[in-house]
């Protein structure tokens, strides 16, 4: 059974559901969580993605890249590996060679490099022998393997920096942990696409915009936000204050996200727009030119990237599985139905939500993250020729 409806605010603010029909708008395909006995939630993943037309692709003997976030060793909020068989499983009978990819990272941890990237999917369980499929870190051993591909209708990036092995493969696929992020507000499709697909070089062009000062006043002396650093920007004075040293920060803004005393601010008010803005344009670098297919899976909604080596409680109730060919009707699908839930207590957004002086800005993720956003990646998106925030969702029992 198949029911159309869309999210929209109701005369008290609240988002509800209500019918709709309106066939020039994208369409997302949603299927909740519940798993009666005799059914099982990676079938009903395979059951979604189906019904959402990914059979439309021709995969037949093509070298499909399915781009996944593995996790950064000590998080337990990442998707866990079954979700990536089912994915690659519906590829294979399709008549597709699927692989599991993901690009190195900027910052500390222990997805620096191939190595190390490769240890850490097998750690968290993404192995042949798990998800039926082999792991390709796409940008190369030290992350400079990269592809430099043309952004049309770019206006803040001319050539977007992509790994290699993303950029060879026929037909793209994006499995996506839909949950909050520090520095974009939420991270879906556009973010595990955009800067996921970015080689390191293409992290630093991405992230470059804003470089973040230290509040002396607010600042503990604690080193966490050193801790976090990979470029070794970070020093501290004889009264152990923090100071960042902009010739060495590349503005990954991981040091932010790291600061419990909201010591570490950005100087620059355009950077988060501008960060947005440069996701969606090496999303479309990405995608441009060939088949490609989107799932969020809202599950896990942790307020943080799965790029930290630890996961907070979620700030919203699992939600469910969404799908589509649109990958910007597909993130404001999920922040919609984001929104219509209720904070769980005791995550960090109720804590946001009781401090003193709280301003609600009716968005649980900008709450949650108030010097973040997200808008300006989706109406970006939206103008470059990527997507419409347009949708019907398509419920699928």
């Amino acid at each position: 059974m198949i029911i159309f409806w869309k999210w929209k605010f109701n005369l008290r603010g609240n988002y509800i559901l209500e019918g709709y029909k309106n066939m020039e708008k994208a369409k997302v395909y949603f299927s909740d969580l519940r798993a009666l006995p005799g059914t099982n939630l990676p079938g009903k993943l395979k059951k979604l993605i189906r019904k959402a037309g990914i059979g439309e692709i021709d995969f037949e003997k093509k070298m499909t890249a399915i781009k996944i976030h593995f996790g950064e060793p000590g998080n337990l909020s990442y998707l866990r590996p079954n979700w990536a068989k089912a994915v690659a499983d519906v590829v294979k009978e399709l008549g597709g060679r699927p692989f599991l990819t993901d690009c190195n990272t900027l910052y500390v941890g222990r997805r620096k490099d191939a190595l190390e990237h490769i240890e850490s999917a097998y750690e968290n369980g993404f192995t042949p022998f798990s998800t039926g499929c082999q792991v390709i870190i796409a940008d190369g051993l030290k992350g400079t393997d990269e592809t430099y591909v043309p952004v049309e209708g770019g206006e803040l990036v001319k050539d977007a920096k992509i790994g290699t092995a993303i950029m060879d493969a026929d037909v793209f696929i994006s499995l996506n942990h839909f949950k909050g992020h520090e520095a974009t507000g939420f991270g879906g499709a556009l973010k595990n696409i955009g800067m996921g697909c970015g080689s390191r070089a293409g992290k630093m062009e991405m992230h470059n915009s804003g470089k973040p000062s230290v509040d002396q006043e607010r600042c503990v002396g604690c080193r966490t936000c050193a801790k976090n650093c990979a470029h070794g920007a970070i020093s501290f004075d004889e009264n152990r204050r923090a100071s960042i040293d902009h010739s060495r920060c590349v503005g990954c803004g991981r040091c932010l996200g790291s600061c419990n005393f909201d010591a570490i601010y950005n100087e620059n008010s355009s950077a988060v727009k501008e960060l947005d803005m440069k996701i969606a344009e090496y999303s479309k670098a990405v995608l441009d030119g060939r088949p490609n297919f989107h799932i969020n899976l809202v599950i896990d909604i942790s307020p943080y990237c799965d790029c930290h080596g630890e996961n907070d409680v979620p700030i919203l109730p699992d939600i469910g599985m969404f799908a589509s060919f649109d990958p910007v009707a597909l993130d404001q699908a999920c922040v919609d139905a984001c929104n219509a839930q209720n904070p769980l207590p005791g995550s960090l957004l109720d804590d946001r939500m009781h401090e003193d002086g709280f301003c609600d800005h009716h968005d649980h993720f900008v709450n949650t993250t108030p010097e973040a956003g997200w808008e300006d990646c989706l109406s970006h998106a939206e103008k470059i020729g990527l997507g419409t925030r347009s949708y019907e969702l398509i419920t699928v029992k």
